[in-house]
This record gives structure tokens, C-alpha cells and sequence, in this order.
């Protein structure tokens, strides 16, 4: 029951990855340049769907339906999710910019790979160089992502302090501002620690795999 469930996620997951890439791939071919200033607005709704879903895999560690650490995984899906609706979907004027086509771009292939890989994996069925590509090809795509999360978020800035979006004066019992703008700052500063410890539980799930499959040669 547990493995059938897991299976349904990751394949559900697996067609909206697949299919956004598919679909920004052809987009590219067929418009060029000119497809990244609409990315969002063919692509946004279902890219939405599928991080809010991604949600799940934070119950299913805590339910261990799933194995795996939750605060590296808790991480990466507030990071996402932080960058998606708070800074793209508030702000229409940093929707249109190239930066977000690559931040969607660099998620899904990397997703492609992972929900595949995870996938084959609950049914039993296990490809070497799948494998291998799973717990390899994040060292290029991940911190790449984290750039471009980070420049998307520096972009957006300027349009937070203009329109005021999330920032809020209290003038009840104390004189209080918050102004959103120098939250987005200090997020900055901490997003390479949040890249630090996913890296981290990354490396040694990929030195973990490399012992296992050293063992089975031997």
C-alpha cells in the first residue's frame, strides 16, 4: 500500500516536471529569446501545483512513509517555495524576466531525473547510470539553482520597495514596521547556509551510494 502510494506521487509528479520541460524546451525552439518573457504564464500554474505537492514528501518523512532527513529536505522545499510564490507570483513585473525560465528550467531538470530515479526505486528496479545521475548531477544543477533563486530575488527587490508588497506598519501599542525589503536581504545571507547543509546531506547520500556500490563489485 505504502509502495503504491509512493509510486502514484512520484509518477504524478515526475509527468508535471516532465511536462514543463518538454514544453520550455519546445517553447525555446520554436520562439527563441522570445520565450522567456511568458514562461510563467504558460508554465506557472503547473509549476505551482507541483511544488505545493511537494509539500507531502515533508509528511511522508515524518510519517516514514519515506526514509529520509527532514531538515535538508524541509529546506529545499521552503527555498522553492519561498522563491515561487512570495517573490515571483507577488511581483508581475519579475515574471517576465529571463532569470525565472532559468530557475524553472534548472528545477525541473533536475526533478526529471530525481522523481524517475525515485520512481524505478519503490518498484524494486534500479538502472546503474540512472543511479548514478541521480546522486551526481545535482553537483552542477543545485548550486546553480541557488544563484539563480538568489539573483531572482535580488531582482525583485527594487518592486518591493516600490509597490510595498508584504510590508506592513502596526500602529497599535508599538510604532512597528515591518518592511519587507530587509526581510528578502537577510533571506539573501541566509540562503547559502540553507545551500550548505542540502549540499551536505547530498554529499554523503552520494558517498553512501558510492560505498554500496563498491561493495556489490567485490
Amino acid at each position: 500500500m505504502k509502495n503504491s502510494y509512493l509510486f502514484i506521487y512520484h509518477l504524478i509528479q515526475f509527468c508535471g516536471h516532465s511536462w514543463i520541460f518538454t514544453n520550455m524546451t519546445a517553447r525555446f525552439f520554436s520562439f527563441g529569446k522570445d520565450a522567456f518573457a511568458d514562461t510563467f504564464y504558460a508554465m506557472g500554474l503547473v509549476m505551482r501545483l507541483c511544488q505545493s505537492l511537494s509539500a507531502l514528501e515533508l509528511l511522508h518523512i515524518f510519517l516514514h512513509i519515506e526514509e529520509n532527513q527532514l531538515l535538508p529536505r524541509f529546506l529545499q522545499i521552503s527555498e522553492r517555495l519561498v522563491v515561487l510564490f512570495v517573490v515571483i507570483s507577488s511581483q508581475e513585473e519579475v515574471q517576465g524576466k529571463p532569470i525565472v525560465c532559468i530557475v524553472f528550467f534548472l528545477w525541473n531538470v533536475w526533478d526529471v531525473i530525481r522523481y524517475t530515479y525515485n520512481m524505478l526505486l519503490v518498484t524494486g528496479t534500479e538502472f546503474p547510470s540512472l543511479t548514478w545521475i541521480n546522486h551526481t548531477f545535482w553537483i552542477l544543477v543545485f548550486p546553480l539553482s541557488v544563484l539563480a533563486e538568489g539573483f531572482t530575488i535580488y531582482e525583485s527587490l527594487p518592486y518591493f520597495e516600490v509597490f510595498g508588497t508584504y510590508s506592513v506598519k502596526m500602529p497599535f501599542l508599538f510604532d512597528l514596521s515591518i518592511y519587507f525589503p530587509y526581510i528578502l536581504k537577510i533571506y539573501l545571507v541566509l540562503l547559502p547556509v540553507g545551500m550548505y547543509f542540502i549540499c551536505r546531506h547530498l554529499y554523503l547520500e552520494r558517498k553512501t551510494f558510492q560505498k554500496v556500490h563498491k561493495e556489490k563489485k567485490t
